[in-house]
């Protein structure tokens, strides 16, 4: 299939990386344990064993008319353990490699279906500075975006930090949730030839 290149002309990519149907199921199931992994996991309370104190018996077993009680650290006592106690836990959730792979296809598939993967030739800076990334972004009329780089490229990284609605990545580091994040993708050439060769 042939792209359209936003300087001029088109490029030819590959129906198995552009050109497949997007499966919602897969996309979501992705995105869901991509976010789950990021998750700290590190919450904890205490149980009744864990709290400082209560080891001898409140009262005596009988006689007292009150309810037996063994200790003042349980759960139902004010200053006890919590009953169900949340303890550090992995919230990671496995992806085939396939898997992932297929959900990058399809989200980038659908970018092209609905024309918001912009194509240009490259993007370079002459320096580091806000005003010239913002208004090359200008003459492409995008104001939400995520700019996907072939390799890191610190010029366009310290351009881009202090406009607000612009990300910045490489395609190494490309993964389904910030593809979807932005309104529309600007990938150059370079990374765009790297995409089709990583998911070919």
């Amino acid at each position: 299939m042939k792209l359209k290149l936003q300087d001029k002309g088109s490029v030819d990519v590959l129906d198995a990386a552009f050109g497949v149907e997007y499966n919602e199921a897969l996309v979501h199931q992705v995105v869901t344990a991509y976010l789950a992994g990021s998750r700290a996991g590190t919450k904890a309370q205490k149980n009744r064993a864990a709290v400082r104190g209560g080891g001898a018996k409140p009262w005596r077993q009988k006689g007292t008319g009150r309810a037996r009680a063994g200790t003042i650290r349980s759960p139902i006592f004010v200053g006890g353990g919590r009953a169900f106690a949340a303890q550090p836990r992995d919230h990671d959730q496995k992806v085939n490699k396939k898997m992932y792979r297929a959900a990058l296809r399809s989200v980038l598939s659908e970018l092209v279906r609905q024309d918001r993967l912009v194509i240009v030739n490259e993007l370079e800076l002459e320096a580091p500075k806000t005003r010239l990334l913002a208004s090359k972004l200008k003459e492409l009329d995008l104001d939400n975006v995520l700019i996907l780089n072939e390799a890191f490229d610190e010029k366009v990284f310290l351009a881009a930090r202090n406009l607000p609605n612009v990300g910045i990545c490489d395609v190494a580091s490309m993964d389904p949730v910030v593809l979807i994040r932005f309104e529309k993708v600007l990938v150059t050439l370079p990374a765009l030839k790297l995409i089709e060769e990583r998911l070919s």
